[in-house]
């Protein structure tokens, strides 16, 4: 099967030294890719930078903003059988971006921030029939209830919150698996031991 991962985050550009962006490292990620492909199956790993090396196995396509991964993902997501939005796609970006370096002034500075595109709501709108799409939910506090809002507002079968706020950077976790039927926890282990389990959980669930 063709498996689709997004993993790590996404930077948008203030000006050409500075971006926005966040504490993702893609370790998650780059587990389930390894994970999927350890397994025999086609594996696409459409990454922000990272200073990870691509599993074996794996086609990596590494992008750096969140218009770059949508544009990636909506095209490999068409021939795959299973989506995993592992990354952490940043929600705003900069409505203007400078061509050059944004010099200090002698006041307060205010940036007018714009949406991203939402990747996963519209996966999730074109998905075909027998298609799974995987969301995650990185989430400081209330991780039952933010993924279970995710699970409804994006369309999607299954939401895997991460439990605990400190995870980016670790080498290990606890995941929380939200669908329509309620949830379940995989304790915490390394994302090694994660990016298994959730990996055959997934397949289990393919038609």
């Amino acid at each position: 099967m063709k498996i689709l991962i997004t993993a790590g985050p996404t930077r948008e550009r203030i000006d050409p030294v500075r971006f926005l962006s966040n504490r993702s490292t893609g370790k998650m990620g780059y587990a389930l890719a390894a994970a999927a492909a350890a397994r025999g199956h086609d594996v696409v790993l459409v990454s922000g930078p990272t200073a990870l090396a691509a599993p074996d196995g794996v086609r990596l396509v590494p992008v750096e903003s969140a218009a770059e991964m949508a544009e990636v993902v909506h095209c490999e997501a068409a021939k795959a059988h299973a989506v995993i939005m592992a990354a952490a796609v940043a929600d705003y970006r900069p409505r203007h971006p400078l061509g050059r370096k944004l010099k200090k002034g002698p006041g307060d500075l205010t940036l007018e921030l714009e949406r991203t595109e939402d990747i996963l709501a519209g996966l999730g709108r074109d998905k075909r029939p027998g298609q799974i799409l995987v969301g995650f939910a990185a989430e400081t506090h209330d991780v039952v209830r933010h993924a279970r809002e995710k699970l409804a507002r994006k369309g999607v079968p299954l939401v895997v919150g991460n439990i605990g706020p400190a995870t980016f950077g670790q080498d290990d976790n606890a995941l929380l698996l939200v669908d329509a039927t309620g949830h379940r926890e995989l304790p915490h282990a390394s994302k090694r031991t994660l990016a298994r389990q959730l990996v055959a959980e997934i397949a289990q669930r393919l038609p």
